[in-house]
């Protein structure tokens, strides 16, 4: 907003600093502190009027270490990260770009999902929540939004330099440098073509897979490319929901998440740095920078009352709109098949839950009863009923997970 409102005024006056809104570097800084502020300064306010609403969780007894101790902590925190990234990315992102218009839809279409989860079982007293099919229902239709808009789309294309022998020479921060470039050495071009890790060429088009149809087979892509895309938001969103378990498990981990899409959002939206890095350059994704930075601001700001002892939870209001928001970024971006090494968190998660579930329905049908894999699952649980701390397993997942970004925006030169 604040980004046309300033273009604006530049065209009459000579507004000093006007043309710092012209910088995404520079918006992405004021997005991330004014979301630190608003999740630390009025997130206290959301969860003083919790308290007073009593919206407290409700814990069943499992045995874990602290668990009673959770009993009555104000739940729908989730509240604080919906509104620490939708106010600064409205006010300063561009909101003429299609692909903040997605995650602006992501954010509120899955915290609605997730709150509506939240107020039934905090306020309708029923533990069970939202029926699991109805947030399936949520989740495809999200994936079913976002697949068709980026497929059909004109304003979603990929760039495509005319000569691998012409040597980019431009300023790479400079707006007006960066457009002539792309006007004079790129082709934009429409397809479903995405990052894949560890092979030479480094990418793959899914519409291949329908080669055998003949010449026109690419306008048939939309076949594979969308139930694609509805299967990540899906497994993504439930996976980050598995992960909330713990005190600042989820955030810490969806933190360093959202910074290293921030940083592929800054390359493949650059055209000296995407093609410095051999990587592929998608016009206006940039701007994806802004939102990143919103994210991250909320996650890292909601830590201060989230981590152990937690203030607050998240609940799913918050844990089904960040799942969300990762994976539609991730697709937007073209790196969805990077999602296995960068949400291993999550990913582990949810197998953990698959195998435990699965194994001892497995030995209940061939020995009479039920056993397990793991002394409890999510993953996250199990080391707690090893005796292990829940800040230090927290911790410790946060730092698996900084290894698994670092490695993941390495897998761009390992080919």
């Amino acid at each position: 907003m604040l980004y046309h409102l300033f273009e604006y005024l530049q065209g009459f006056t000579d507004l000093p600093g006007a043309g710092l809104f012209h910088y995404i570097s520079f918006r992405a800084a004021a997005a991330i502190l004014l979301s630190l502020t608003i999740s630390m300064v009025f997130g206290n306010r959301l969860v003083k009027m919790l308290k007073r609403l009593q919206v407290g969780e409700t814990v069943r007894d499992l045995g874990l270490q602290g668990q009673k101790e959770k009993e009555g902590t104000p739940t729908m925190g989730g509240l604080i990260i919906l509104g620490a990234i939708l106010i600064p990315a409205i006010l300063f992102a561009r909101l003429d770009n299609i692909y903040i218009l997605l995650m602006l839809l992501t954010t509120v279409w899955m915290g609605f999902i997730g709150f509506l989860d939240d107020y039934i079982k905090v306020f309708k007293k029923d533990k069970r929540g939202l029926a699991g099919k109805f947030k399936i229902v949520g989740q495809v239709g999200l994936g079913l939004i976002v697949g068709v808009t980026l497929f059909f789309s004109k304003e979603v294309v990929i760039s495509e330099k005319v000569s691998e022998d012409v040597v980019l020479q431009a300023n790479a921060f400079d707006p007006d440098e960066i457009r002539k470039v792309r006007d004079q050495y790129y082709v934009d071009t429409k397809g479903t073509l995405t990052t894949i890790p560890f092979v030479k060429e480094h990418e793959i088009d899914y519409s291949e897979m329908l080669s055998f149809l003949g010449g026109d087979y690419a306008q048939w892509g939309w076949v594979v490319f969308i139930p694609i895309v509805i299967f990540i938001v899906t497994a993504v969103s439930n996976g980050a929901n598995l992960t909330d378990g713990l005190d600042g498990l989820a955030t810490g981990t969806s933190a360093i998440i959202g910074a290293t899409l921030g940083v592929f959002a800054y390359v493949s939206g650059n055209i000296i740095f995407s093609d410095y890095l051999d990587i592929m350059y998608i016009p206006n994704s940039g701007e994806l920078v802004v939102y990143a930075a919103a994210f991250i601001g909320a996650c890292v700001g909601f830590l201060w009352y989230n981590a152990y002892p937690a203030q607050v939870f998240m609940g799913d209001t918050g844990s089904l709109a960040i799942g969300g928001i990762i994976a539609t970024l991730a697709i937007m971006l073209r790196k969805e098949l990077l999602i296995p090494i960068l949400c291993g968190i999550f990913l582990v998660e949810n197998l953990s839950v698959m195998m435990q579930v699965s194994y001892f329905k497995w030995t209940k049908k061939k020995y009479g009863e039920g056993r397990r894999i793991l002394k409890m699952s999510p993953l996250h649980h199990h080391y707690q009923k090893l005796g292990m701390n829940e800040s230090k397993i927290a911790t410790r997942f946060w730092i698996i997970g900084i290894m698994l970004a670092v490695f993941t925006v390495v897998t761009l030169k390992i080919r």
